[in-house]
């Protein structure tokens, strides 16, 4: 009777504590860097959606813990891409480090990483044509599709840079960042609504090499 009471607990337990399949299935994700003791899965339920959900892992031993709650998030209006273009609209599937500093056109939330408070002149370099493409730059505007970081409100309160396409090769995509949710899809990025979002920048620790992985569900046992 009592080893009765003692599945039936345990049935309810996992009934009211859903764990998606993939994460049951496919963690701890294989090419996962050893030294990446944080992880960001970002993940959709078909390549096509925009609408997508954040799950945060803490290393812990051999596999992982969930650090926060799921958290709704939005990518690419066209869904995940195994082959990001720039210009199009969609997010670049794979693992990728968080870039060396934070930025935002607020002050500092409580990062661990070096922050910088976005002024006028500071670009994100999104000409391929141009000598440093794909990278922060501070001064006259570049050209082409390069972004003015300090006038992209709300979107740019805060952001985190995802490391894809560097070194940056001509033309495959730049500017990649998780930032601010505005309500819609984004051109690439993946948005977290401003709460979620500040949580886990506030989480995110250079010092434990963080990996973010991009994928839809049924593509995610590749990582």
């Amino acid at each position: 009777m009592r080893k009765a009471a003692i599945v039936l607990a345990l049935a309810l337990a996992v009934l009211t504590v859903p764990v998606p399949a993939w994460a049951a299935s496919r963690m701890p994700l294989r090419h996962v860097p050893a030294g990446a003791n944080q992880l960001l899965i970002v993940h959709a339920t078909t390549p096509t959606t925009s609408y997508a959900t954040v799950e945060t892992f803490d290393r812990a031993g051999t596999g992982w813990q969930r650090r926060f709650a799921s958290m709704p998030a939005r990518v690419g209006r066209l869904g995940f891409s195994d082959h990001h273009v720039e210009g199009t609209p969609n997010t670049p599937t794979g693992t990728y480090p968080i870039g060396a500093t934070m930025y935002g056109i607020d002050g500092n939330p409580g990062v661990r990483y070096p922050y910088h408070r976005l002024v006028s002149g500071d670009y994100w370099k999104e000409n391929s044509a141009s000598r440093g493409y794909n990278t922060f730059y501070h001064g006259r505007d570049p050209g082409g599709p390069s972004e003015a970081l300090w006038r992209i409100h709300p979107a740019y309160r805060h952001f985190a840079v995802i490391n894809y396409n560097t070194p940056a090769v001509a033309n495959r995509g730049s500017g990649i960042f998780l930032h601010d949710g505005t309500g819609g899809p984004t051109a690439g990025c993946v948005s977290l609504g401003h709460d979620d979002l500040v949580r886990v920048l506030k989480w995110l620790d250079p010092r434990k090499s963080p990996r973010v992985v991009l994928s839809p569900d049924q593509w995610l046992s590749r990582y």
